[in-house]
């Protein structure tokens, strides 16, 4: 059993380390999700053929690591806060 303490400090040791990681992986996650969007989509023009788009295999697995990755950063930096 490690002291309340001493878990405090390797907590506040670790988790600037852990926000970093987990802000890459976010980054990382997000950008690779980007598809070949339409310019005029961009703009306000209709673009019914993505309204109706189901995530499959790879990009299905890459689109919720990205919501778990994204709540551990949320996570981690309210504790950051707290701390």
């Amino acid at each position: 059993m490690v002291p309340f303490g001493l878990q405090m400090e390797l907590l506040t040791a670790i988790l600037p380390y852990a926000e970093i990681t987990l802000s890459l992986l976010l980054i990382l996650g997000i950008v690779l999700q980007q598809r070949g969007a339409n310019l005029g989509g961009a703009f306000g023009g209709d673009n019914f053929a993505s309204t109706f788009y189901k995530r499959r295999g790879a990009e299905k697995f890459l689109f919720n690591a990205t919501i778990v990755v994204a709540i551990l950063f949320v996570v981690s930096a309210f504790l950051g806060f707290l701390i």
